[in-house]
């Protein structure tokens, strides 16, 4: 019989802990919802896997059904394609919901940052704009937007979608 050092003997490795996010019942947290009544809300999210995949997903009333808007594009850098996904957001909500105000939502914080600065020191100073975003567009959504960084992966239910269908755009 051979007996092993306790400091030999294999440790058990701890059980994987399974975390349950709970989705909240309309596009934001009840928590926080009033906080956004009467203005378009606009998830965007960005996926890189094959391609480069966006999307904007817009809630007009925290009870109106999602309108879902995705586009295939080439795969670039992580950051550069969260920008034009929430630039692609911007360009919904001027199509969808035009002159409504409005509040977008990203998990990437470079790119709320990036927009938010833009807002302020104008569009020409964002970097790797694609041709097919109309600075003049931009410009006008820009002035009625606001932006906010959201936890990925997380509670909100709009969040979850964008992810859900940027991942679907990219395959």
């Amino acid at each position: 019989m051979i007996h092993l050092h306790p400091a030999e003997m294999s440790r058990r490795k701890p059980k994987k802990k399974i975390r349950v996010i709970y989705q909240s019942a309309g596009p934001l947290p009840q928590r926080i919802a009033h906080l956004y009544a009467g203005q378009l809300l606009v998830f965007t999210d960005a996926s890189h896997q094959r391609h480069g995949g966006l999307a904007a997903v817009l809630f007009s009333s925290p009870e109106a059904e999602p309108i879902i808007e995705t586009r295939t594009v080439p795969a670039l850098g992580s950051s550069t394609l969260e920008l034009h996904a929430v630039l692609f957001g911007l360009l919904q909500a001027e199509i969808h919901c035009p002159e409504s105000p409005l509040t977008v939502f990203s998990d990437n914080l470079d790119a709320v940052n990036a927009l938010k600065q833009a807002k302020t020191n104008g569009v020409q100073n964002l970097d790797a704009l694609p041709a097919e975003f109309s600075l003049s567009i931009i410009e006008m959504v820009l002035s009625r937007a606001e932006f906010r960084w959201v936890k990925g992966h997380s509670y909100c239910r709009g969040n979850t979608l964008a992810d859900l269908h940027a991942g679907n755009a990219a395959c």
